[in-house]
C-alpha cells in the first residue's frame, strides 16, 4: 500500500525553482561566505573546492527531499550525477575569480562577493535544468508509472495535472 508521500507529486517547474533557489541559494549564500572565512588559511581554489563539495552533498540532499518532491534521500547515482553539475559550477566560480584577479589587481572583499555570487547564480540556474531535467526525472518517471498501474483513474487525473516536460519550459509563440 502506498503512503501518502510517495504519492505526492512532483511541484511544477516555477514551484520547483522558487524551491531551488531557497534551498541551493541558501546553501550558495552560506558557501560563499564559508569560502571567504577559509580562504586566508588557504589558497582561495582549495577553500572554494573543500566548501564546492560540502555543499553540493548538503544542497543535493534538500533538492532531492524537497525541491523536486522525491520526499526521500538521494541516491548514490543522483549524488555522482549532482556532482557532475557541480564540477561544472565550480569551474565557472573559478573562472570567474581568475578573470577578476586579472583585471583588478587587488579586489576588496565585497567586488569579490559579488563576482562570485553572479558567477554562482548563472551556474545555479543551468544546474537546475540539469537536476531538474536528468538527475530527478527519472524519479518522477518512475513514480508517475506507479501511479499509472495503481488506478487508471488517478492515472488520468495525474496526467492532466503533470507537467508537460521540456516542450513547457520554452512554448512555441
Amino acid at each position: 500500500m502506498e503512503t501518502a508521500r510517495s504519492r505526492q507529486q512532483a511541484p511544477g517547474t516555477l514551484a520547483a525553482f522558487v524551491r531551488f533557489v531557497l534551498c541551493g541559494g541558501g546553501v550558495g549564500v552560506a558557501s560563499s561566505f564559508a569560502v571567504a572565512a577559509l580562504a586566508p588559511w588557504t589558497t582561495w581554489v582549495l577553500a572554494n573546492a573543500v566548501i564546492t563539495v560540502a555543499s553540493t552533498l548538503l544542497a543535493t540532499e534538500l533538492h532531492a527531499r524537497f525541491t523536486f518532491g522525491a520526499g526521500r534521500r538521494a541516491t548514490r547515482s543522483q549524488h555522482l550525477q549532482s556532482a557532475g553539475s557541480a564540477t561544472a559550477a565550480y569551474a565557472m566560480t573559478c573562472a570567474a575569480m581568475f578573470v577578476l584577479q586579472l583585471l583588478v589587481a587587488a579586489p576588496g572583499a565585497v567586488l569579490e562577493q559579488v563576482v562570485y555570487l553572479s558567477a554562482s547564480a548563472l551556474a545555479g540556474v543551468a544546474r537546475f535544468a540539469v537536476l531538474r531535467l536528468v538527475v530527478f526525472a527519472r524519479g518522477r518517471s518512475q513514480s508517475a508509472a506507479r501511479e499509472r498501474t495503481a488506478s487508471p483513474v488517478s492515472a488520468a487525473v495525474n496526467r492532466s495535472a503533470a507537467p508537460a516536460g521540456p516542450a513547457a519550459l520554452c512554448p512555441a509563440a
